[in-house]
Parts: C-alpha cells; structure tokens; sequence
C-alpha cells in the first residue's frame, strides 16, 4: 500500500530481491561433483551426534560441502556424485546434499518411508 506522499510525488516502489541460497549451482537444481573429502561433523547446540558430511567439487570449480542424508553411505574420495541444495539446519555452512541412487552414492538399504528422498525404488509387494 502506497503513502500519500508516494503518491503525490510518484514514487516508484522497488520490489526487493530474493537472495539466492544455492550460489555454488548457478541457478542450476543440481551439478556434478567429485568427493574430495569424506568426514564427520559435530551439529550444533543443543543436537549431539556425529553426521556425516563431504567436501565436494563441483564441475563449476567450487568447493562445497554436503550432508549426506540417511543411514550409512559408501562415498570415499574420488567418489562422483550429483548435488542438490538443502541446509542441514544443525550444521553450520552446510548448504548441500548428494542425491542417492545417483552416480557412486548408493542408496539406503531397507527404507520403506520417504523413499524418493533416498534414492529407493518401489518394491513388488507394496
């Protein structure tokens, strides 16, 4: 809603620009990358855990790291591996993730809920 004095003086209003999340990608979904780094990272407070994280390099040249979502994953170094956006909100300048059942990044075993999100194809009896 405009002020009267935006009106009288025909004030244009600038809409504000979103800030992109996902710099790394180049307004891209996802890019490829090798694992340079596997290692474990400690979440913030008040979370307690161990998660496992890697240091990417993506096809564009920078270097991010990823959470890598789910129970076990069998990434080492030279691993290659397509990456999507998505904060890991306990971990501190963790912007991305590998998507599973892609590349080298196998997808978790046994996982019958939120499938889609860990690389698990429907099984037959389902």
């Amino acid at each position: 809603m405009s002020t009267i004095q935006q009106l009288k003086h025909n004030y244009i209003r600038i809409p504000k620009k979103t800030k992109c999340k996902t710099k790394a990608l180049n307004k891209c979904p996802q890019k490829k990358g090798v694992v340079s780094k596997v290692y474990i990272e400690k979440p913030k407070k008040p979370n307690s855990a161990r998660r496992k994280c890697i240091k990417v390099k993506l096809s564009t040249g920078r270097i991010v790291s990823c959470h890598v979502p789910g129970i076990g994953h069998s990434l080492s170094k030279h691993s290659v591996v397509l990456v999507r956006g998505g904060r890991t909100q306990d971990l501190i300048g963790v912007r991305y993730k590998p998507i599973r059942g892609i590349f080298d990044c196998r997808p978790v075993l046994g996982r019958l809920t939120r499938r889609s999100k860990y690389g698990v194809k429907k099984s037959k009896h389902n």
